[in-house]
């Protein structure tokens, strides 16, 4: 039985430059750990990571880990 403070983790993989994008949405992938192309990464998908994951939601790839 899952807890409550079970948290899923997914996967984020970047699929799109961030050349001529906003400086927040550069900022946004360097803070989820995506700085190169075809990069990934793992993370808890917390509300946090979700929103910011929503921000760039056009140069990223988003699986259950």
């Amino acid at each position: 039985m899952a807890k409550k403070n079970d948290v899923k983790t997914i996967k984020i993989t970047q699929t799109g430059s961030p050349i001529r994008r906003e400086k927040g949405q550069r900022e946004t992938l360097v803070g989820l750990g995506l700085n190169k192309m075809h990069r990934t990464v793992e993370k808890k998908a917390t509300p946090e990571v979700l929103g910011a994951v929503k921000k760039v939601q056009h140069l990223v790839t988003v699986e259950e880990a």
